[in-house]
């Protein structure tokens, strides 16, 4: 059971991080905690598997990557945990998924990138097909973002 402060700490922590300074100072203040309570009631929390995440979404269009692929790659299912591992290194790669090989599509290795221009993520997909030998490969471009969005939790 939750008591009332900590259903508010998870409210403030959910509504994301105010972009200041010091953010966690910011949430105590309205909470009426000082920075420090706040920071110990946050480790208890997560010591009691309450908080078991933290999180960042950055909206990548608003830092100017108008450009989101999604690449799929055709990987031998004997290569794919080394391989997916090596393409999981590159900075630019956001999410690499494993996928079942399926008919008429072959691709088992996803990867997501993001860039300013296509090219960007053109130049990334060459940079990783020459590191993992893997040649074959389709880059596909999102053209609207539906939705991003986390749970929340004990909203009135």
């Amino acid at each position: 059971m939750l008591s009332d402060l900590e259903k508010q700490i998870v409210r403030e922590l959910q509504a994301g991080l105010p972009l200041v300074d010091r953010p966690y100072l910011k949430i105590a203040t309205k909470i009426g905690l000082s920075e420090t309570e706040l920071m110990d009631k946050i480790k208890e929390m997560i010591k009691r598997g309450i908080i078991r995440r933290f999180g960042a979404a950055l909206r990548h269009q608003d830092l100017g990557f108008t450009a989101n692929a999604m690449i799929v790659w055709d990987v031998p299912e004997n290569a794919a945990a080394r391989v997916g591992r090596l393409m999981a290194e590159f900075n630019e790669v956001t999410h690499c998924y494993q996928r079942p090989r399926l008919p008429g599509w072959p691709y088992t290795i996803f990867t997501v990138i993001h860039g300013h221009a296509r090219q960007d993520c053109e130049r990334v997909a060459q940079k990783i097909a020459q590191k993992t030998g893997i040649t074959n490969y389709r880059l596909i471009y999102s053209t609207k973002e539906l939705k991003k969005s986390s749970m929340k939790y004990f909203m009135d």
